[in-house]
């Protein structure tokens, strides 16, 4: 008989499994070392975004710690000058938080800092120019309707047929 894949061959029954398992998996590892720097930078930014100026958080990222320089990357002209006036704010703010910097570096990207989210596709509204396939729906039940407006539809519709020819009505 053969045995059942419930647990694990080697027998450790307890071990996580799935994206954390993964994760923690890769972290273990040299490997690693690129996504925990990238995980620190992120910590990091979350850290600066109360120390940048007014309206500056959703178009300034830091970007790198390279050497005793600050690295932002910003989404417009504008915002680099501002953030290059805001930097030794920035340089004392990052020395309260043990980084030995002198300086800091603005780039200018022309792509945004944070993907869009796609926007949900509203649902279509018939209060607008209804849909051409609606269009031709309304006039085929507008052209079989019939011309008598009152009473029943079905009734009007036998009124409206004809005895075929050659019977006689009322003959039995």
């Amino acid at each position: 008989m053969p045995r059942s894949r419930s647990t694990p061959p080697d027998g450790k029954a307890g071990s996580p499994v799935g994206p954390r398992a993964a994760l923690d998996a890769l972290l273990a590892d040299d490997a690693g070392n690129p996504l925990r720097r990238a995980l620190w930078l992120d910590a990091l930014d979350q850290l600066f975004r109360p120390h940048l100026p007014p309206g500056m958080a959703a178009h300034a990222r830091l970007a790198n710690v390279r050497g005793d320089r600050l690295v932002f990357v910003v989404d417009a002209p504008v915002w680099h000058a501002k953030l290059r006036l805001a930097g030794p704010g920035l340089i004392d703010a990052a020395r309260s938080l043990g980084l030995e910097v002198a300086g800091v570096t603005v780039r200018t990207s022309l792509q945004p800092l944070r993907p869009l989210l796609p926007a949900a596709r509203p649902a279509p509204s018939i209060r607008g120019r209804p849909q051409p396939q609606l269009e031709a729906a309304l006039a085929l039940l507008r052209s079989e309707a019939p011309e008598d407006a009152g009473g029943d539809r079905r009734a009007a519709g036998r009124r409206a047929r004809k005895a075929p020819p050659g019977t006689a009505s009322g003959a039995s």
